[in-house]
């Protein structure tokens, strides 16, 4: 990847959004809501919470969304992450 976050900056990917519901109904893409579910590609110098591997939490409006060679990532500050995911899920 060739994106550096600069300052209290973190990029994300984000991860895949649930093909079916808990009870099996497979869901179209129309249906699918965008989780709020990242995984952590790159921090900026000034970011102290959260570290490369990271799944975080992030909010729905935070994120500044690009694309670097193909791949979508998310740009959010540090103070838009809402949570770490310890653990499995």
């Amino acid at each position: 990847m060739n994106i550096q976050p600069l300052g209290d900056r973190v990029v994300l990917q984000q991860l895949a959004a649930e093909e079916t519901t808990k009870s099996g109904i497979i869901l179209p893409d129309s249906a699918k809501e965008k989780p709020a579910e990242g995984k952590v590609v790159a921090v900026g110098k000034d970011v102290a919470e959260v570290q490369k591997g990271d799944t975080v939490l992030y909010g729905q409006y935070g994120p500044t969304e690009v694309k670097v060679n193909g791949e979508e990532y998310m740009v959010v500050k540090e103070e838009d992450i809402l949570a770490v995911i310890k653990g499995d899920k």
